[in-house]
């Protein structure tokens, strides 16, 4: 009983912020609303304008796009990180090697946008780099041209989530009984046998962590774009989050931008409640 009266005050505080919010959001979603004015009851219509207006429909397509560099490529390279590091445990560099791949992490995502703008820019790393093993025809400012803005971006978040996804996946392969690798090297494995039969099995659950984070990281992604593109070139860049952010400042459209994040609320819940299963397996 006395248990419960402590935790009683953090799901009141717990209810009030969360549910609160997401009652208020919902019921938003069912008005034509500018914020300010008299707001205008129009029921299930948009939740209906987003499933048939392109630009909400690209955005979230966008933002699926968005989950092969988030997730896909940033799990490949935290899979070789984190491997390589083990590998390297012990030796000189393997410490700074760490700090640099969890670097990322510590960096305001303001100053990270500011940087990774100067680099893809005409004058930028990327081109200058181009320019200088021969390729200066493909030069381009990346993150303003329509054709390449959304991979540009893509690489950016692979960046900032790549020191975590490392981290946790180091974490793992450290947590894996050493007799397992024993085992298979005395049934005659080489590197690559170990890595698919014990390394891989072994993080099952590390790695459906990291691609649960990435996948929300992915669909409800906002800072990164917001601060290097806006949902620019042409709407190139344009993904759920910052479409609500425009919806509801830009346009003053509140309820749609309500029933806008409810929908990406329910797709992120789609996508993530099967990993957690997956994990919650033996």
């Amino acid at each position: 009983m006395i248990s419960v009266l402590f935790v009683l005050p953090a799901l009141a505080l717990y209810g009030w912020l969360v549910l609160g919010s997401f009652g208020r959001a919902a019921q938003y979603s069912l008005y034509d609303w500018n914020g300010i004015g008299e707001a205008t009851f129009v029921g299930l219509q948009n939740y209906l304008d987003v499933f048939s207006s392109p630009v909400r429909l690209v955005s979230l397509l966008h933002a699926f796009q968005l989950m092969g560099f988030f997730t896909g490529v940033t799990l490949v390279l935290g899979l070789l990180a984190a491997v390589l590091t083990r590998a390297a445990a012990g030796r000189r560099g393997a410490g700074f090697a760490r700090a640099v791949f969890f670097m990322p992490q510590v960096i305001p995502i303001v100053a990270a946008a500011i940087g990774w703008s100067w680099i893809y820019s005409r004058e930028g790393a990327v081109n200058q780099i181009l320019n200088a093993t021969g390729l200066g025809a493909i030069t381009r400012p990346w993150l303003a041209d329509p054709a390449t803005a959304l991979v540009a971006v893509g690489f950016i978040g692979t960046w900032a989530l790549l020191g975590f996804v490392t981290l946790m996946l180091t974490a793992g392969i450290s947590s894996i009984d050493p007799s397992l690798y024993e085992a298979a090297r005395i049934d005659g494995a080489n590197a690559f046998q170990e890595f698919f039969a014990v390394t891989l099995p072994g993080l099952r659950r590390q790695l459906v962590v990291c691609a649960t984070l990435t996948i929300i990281a992915a669909l409800a992604s906002f800072d990164i774009i917001y601060m290097t593109t806006q949902g620019g070139p042409d709407r190139a860049t344009i993904v759920p989050g910052v479409d609500i952010y425009l919806l509801a400042f830009g346009e003053q459209k509140v309820g749609a931008a309500a029933a806008m994040g409810i929908v990406l609320m329910a797709i992120v819940l789609l996508v993530v409640i099967p990993l957690q299963r997956l994990a919650s397996k033996d």
